[in-house]
């Protein structure tokens, strides 16, 4: 099998490809997260995860490796309302951004870009989450206890919050953790 490069930092994504036992690399560039304003909110994800795996390919370290590599990137967004959340700048940010999604029904939405030196293969996927109504003792509980300042949305559906606050969820749960890894898995098989 090719080599395949992970241009992710996240231990989410790191965990799911070694649950698949797909054998990679992790290799990151840090990239510009901005999007056109004008893009619709089902393809930020893609535009994002695109300019993280063009960064890795383009990077020095990356050309290094022997050709017929593929490189996987990903980017997650929260969106309620059709307003992007994004990830928390602190403690006060991310109990705000837990109370607008208590009681309430948003969309985890994760791009994944694959991309060869000859090919690009580009999707989305789309998982409908739904909360309890939290009280502000358990926002403020699961904030301070496990600090989600690193993920969209404020929260981790593996973690507490999730065990405990979420009432449903429609689609892939691996979606929401930050990869459709089913999916990815039969995509890298294609190639």
């Amino acid at each position: 099998m090719k080599s395949i490069v992970l241009a992710s930092r996240s231990p989410r994504r790191k965990q799911l490809l070694e649950w698949a036992e797909i054998d990679f690399d992790i290799l990151v560039k840090e990239t510009d997260e901005s999007f056109p304003e004008h893009l619709a909110v089902i393809d930020v994800p893609v535009h994002i995860a695109r300019n993280k795996a063009l960064a890795v390919q383009q990077s020095d370290i990356y050309k290094r490796y022997e050709g017929g590599n593929i490189i996987v990137a990903a980017d997650t967004i929260v969106v309620l309302d059709r307003a992007i959340i994004g990830k928390p700048t602190d403690e006060e940010e991310a109990v705000r951004i837990l109370s607008r999604l208590s009681g309430k029904t948003h969309h985890v939405i994760t791009g994944v870009v694959i991309i060869t030196d000859q090919k690009e293969i580009a999707f989305s996927d789309v998982t409908e989450v739904a909360f309890h109504e939290l009280t502000s003792e358990q926002i403020n509980y699961y904030v301070e206890h496990y600090k989600p300042l690193d993920k969209a949305g404020a929260y981790a559906i593996q973690e507490w919050i999730g065990v405990t606050g979420i009432k449903s969820i429609k689609g892939d749960f691996y979606n929401v953790m930050g990869l459709p890894v089913s999916r990815v898995v039969k995509e890298l098989k294609k190639l």
